[in-house]
C-alpha cells in the first residue's frame, strides 16, 4: 500500500481530519480534507466533530486549532515548524507593551504563539484585519506582530496604531526592484500582493489580499496572467482553480517551515498519534477569547 492510501486508511480508522495551509507542499494539500488560509482554517478547526485533527502548517496554527476545539486530539506532524514572525512577539514582551500603554487594545495577528494570544483583546488574519480594527471604533490599538500588515491596515482603516517591529521573512524579501523586474519580464500581468509585503511593494500591486482573496480574485478576473507576491505554495490551488491562466512568483518566495511537512510525516503522525499539541489550561482559556471574538466578526 502506498503512503497516500495508507494515510486515507488511517484517517478512516482513527476518525482523523487533515487540515493544511495554502503554503504547504502540493503533496500535502492533495491529501488534506480541507486547505485554506489562517482564517478559514481557524473556522474549520472550530467546527471539526471528528476526534482527531492532523494539522499541516506551522505551530501557531495547530495551537489555534487546539484552543478553538480543546476536546479534540490535535496532532502536528512537524512540531519544529515554527513561524519566524511568531517568535518576534513573546508573551512577556507583549505584557511590557501593555503596561507601557494602559488602556490600549491589543490586536494580534494569528501568527503568534498561544501564550501571546492569551495577552490579546482580539485576533485577526490578513483576510479580516481591517474589519477587526474598524470594530474597535477608534480605540487606541497596539498591533502585533507584523508591522507591514499593520501599516496597510492603518492606512485602509484610516486610524493610527502602535505597530510592533515584526515581519514575515518570506514576504519581507520582496523588493520594489524585484517587482519591477517581474513586470518587465511579464508585461501586462496583474500584480497580486499579500499584505505582509512591505508598503512600497503593496503600492505597486493591482490587488492586495490574503491567499483566499487572491484565489477568488484570480478566478473571477478576466485577466490571464498574474504576478503573485506571496509564498509559492499558493500556486498549487491557483493553477487548480484557474487552469487556463498563468501565475508567476519570485524565486525567493519560500517559507522553509511550511515545507517541512510531507506525506510521510503525515503518515508517521497518524501512526504514532503524535506529536500532540498540549497547552496550559489557563493559556488555552485566555487565548480562546481573542480567537472567538475574531471569528464572531465574520
Amino acid at each position: 500500500m502506498n503512503v497516500r492510501d495508507r494515510i486515507q486508511q488511517l484517517k478512516e480508522e482513527k476518525g482523523a481530519v487533515v487540515l493544511a495551509h495554502n503554503y504547504c507542499l502540493d503533496e500535502v494539500q492533495e491529501i488534506a480534507d480541507f486547505v485554506g488560509d489562517s482564517l478559514a482554517l481557524s473556522i474549520k478547526a472550530s467546527e471539526v466533530t471528528e476526534p482527531m485533527i492532523i494539522f499541516c502548517g506551522v505551530t501557531f496554527m495547530a495551537e489555534s486549532a487546539k484552543i478553538l476545539n480543546p476536546d479534540k486530539k490535535v496532532i502536528m506532524p512537524e512540531g519544529d515548524a515554527v513561524c519566524p514572525m511568531a517568535n518576534m512577539c513573546s508573551a512577556s514582551q507583549l505584557e511590557d507593551a501593555k503596561q507601557a500603554r494602559p488602556g490600549a487594545k491589543v490586536v494580534g495577528y494569528v501568527n503568534t504563539s498561544a501564550a501571546s494570544k492569551a495577552k490579546m483583546d482580539i485576533c485577526c488574519t490578513s483576510a479580516n484585519a481591517v474589519k477587526v480594527i474598524e470594530s474597535l471604533k477608534g480605540e487606541e490599538v497596539i498591533f502585533v506582530p507584523d508591522q507591514n500588515l499593520g501599516a496597510y491596515v492603518a492606512e485602509k482603516a484610516g486610524v493610527p496604531m502602535h505597530l510592533w517591529e515584526g515581519f514575515c521573512p518570506t514576504h519581507q524579501a520582496f523588493t520594489p526592484q524585484m517587482v519591477e523586474d517581474m513586470k518587465a519580464e511579464f508585461p501586462g500581468a496583474v500584480v497580486m500582493a499579500h499584505p505582509e509585503c512591505r508598503m512600497e511593494v503593496l503600492e505597486m500591486a493591482d490587488m492586495v489580499g490574503s491567499t483566499s482573496q487572491m484565489l477568488a480574485y484570480a478566478a473571477d478576473s478576466k485577466e490571464k496572467e498574474f504576478i503573485v507576491l506571496t509564498e509559492r505554495g499558493l500556486l498549487h490551488r491557483l493553477r487548480r482553480d484557474s487552469p487556463l491562466k498563468k501565475f508567476h512568483v519570485p524565486e525567493v518566495a519560500v517559507c522553509p517551515p511550511m515545507k517541512m511537512t510531507d506525506q510521510r510525516s503525515v503518515l508517521k503522525a497518524l501512526e504514532n498519534e503524535g506529536p500532540e499539541v498540549e497547552l496550559d489550561e489557563e493559556v488555552l482559556k485566555a487565548a480562546r477569547r481573542p480567537l472567538e471574538r475574531m471569528i464572531s466578526l465574520r
